[in-house]
């Protein structure tokens, strides 16, 4: 079992992740097929909650002290991540819709590749730190606790290596770089044909081992949940929008989380992975924090899970870039300049639903 879903607590906990995935799918689709939609969901809230930073910020010492925010999710990380995933979207509604100058310039195009490469890089780098601080509490790769700066009890070893670089692998994975187009209908999508199914699982066992070993509280949701919403989408009704949908349910799980914290860190709704043998131990609290002062052992992580997570992770990518390679040299063809996967049932359909020039 890879989550610990308590007895008594269960049914809430189902409940939850299955609320959040409908509402990601719903809010996706309200903020892709209309203007107004993309406008008022990264724009015009990402405004209002940037005005509700700011206030609580000045309050922190004072009326806001208490505030959920401020207390459990107030580190430039939680920030970083928030503006950047927005970022990301606004970026992709630029491309979709041909806004401005930059829209229509060919240059611009190399943008999805980009912010998805840096947000990649960024994961990589905490697999990295999870790696070194286990070896450092341990004395090697075998596991070892730490204290993350979120207030969460990590057991780094050798599959964050693994993982890692199975993020950097992921990142060659990602091919066509300049093949992107807009939707026919309204323009509603900006579209990533050669990003097919092959990517986009490589991706999501990826993400999901890293968010299982250096998110553990949240993966539950910001795993499982916040990744198959985006996959879902793009398998029924959205062919060739994955990276769309991926931005702007990212984005706005992370205005969710950072306004409501204790969701998923302190509440019925939250769920342990099964690294904890004793979940009850790492409870947080109040503050969304484990208790900083726990004398741990080994005895008290099972890292199976985490292992078998990594090494598919790794096997995964590389299965997948091995094929890239050899798709690439059968077609004589730079797989990052040109597309791939020409005449592929993925491509082709995303290519059906894309104007002829992007």
């Amino acid at each position: 079992m890879f989550f610990h879903l308590y007895e008594g607590l269960s049914g809430y906990q189902l409940i939850g992740w299955l609320v959040v995935f409908v509402g990601l799918v719903v809010a996706n689709e309200l903020a892709r097929r209309t203007k107004a939609g993309g406008i008022f969901f990264f724009g015009i809230v990402p405004l209002a909650l940037t005005v509700y930073f700011i206030v609580i910020n000045i309050g922190a010492k004072t009326f806001a002290a208490n505030n959920p925010t401020i207390v459990e999710m107030n580190g430039w990380f939680h920030y970083a991540k928030l503006y950047a995933a927005t970022a990301g979207c606004i970026g992709f509604m630029f491309l979709k819709y041909k806004w401005g100058k930059i829209g229509k310039v060919n240059w611009f195009k190399a943008f999805p590749f980009v912010i998805v490469a840096i947000n990649i890089l960024i994961a990589v780098g905490s697999d990295f730190e999870s790696a070194i601080k286990g070896f450092a509490a341990a004395g090697s790769l075998s596991g070892g606790w730490w204290y993350s700066s979120e207030g969460v009890w990590l057991y780094g070893g050798w599959w964050n290596v693994l993982n890692g670089l199975a993020g950097i692998i992921n990142i060659f994975c990602m091919t066509g770089w300049w093949g992107i187009y807009s939707s026919k209908k309204k323009q509603q999508d900006m579209l990533w044909p050669d990003m097919t199914w092959q990517f986009i699982i490589a991706y999501d066992v990826w993400n999901f081992a890293y968010t299982y070993l250096n998110l553990p509280n949240h993966s539950w949701y910001c795993g499982l949940a916040l990744l198959l919403a985006p996959t879902f989408a793009n398998t029924f009704w959205n062919k060739g929008g994955w990276i769309q949908n991926r931005a702007n349910t990212l984005a706005l799980w992370c205005m969710f989380a950072q306004v409501v914290p204790m969701f998923q860190n302190h509440s019925k709704f939250t769920v342990l992975p099964s690294l904890y043998v004793d979940p009850s131990k790492f409870a947080a609290t109040f503050g969304g924090k484990m208790n900083p002062d726990l004398v741990l052992t080994a005895a008290d992580a099972n890292p199976q899970a985490q292992a078998i997570i990594a090494v598919a992770a790794i096997v995964i990518n590389v299965v997948i870039l091995c094929n890239i390679i050899k798709k690439a040299k059968a077609q004589n063809i730079n797989p990052y300049k040109q597309e791939v996967f020409k005449g592929t049932r993925d491509y082709e359909e995303a290519m059906a639903r894309a104007e002829e020039a992007a």
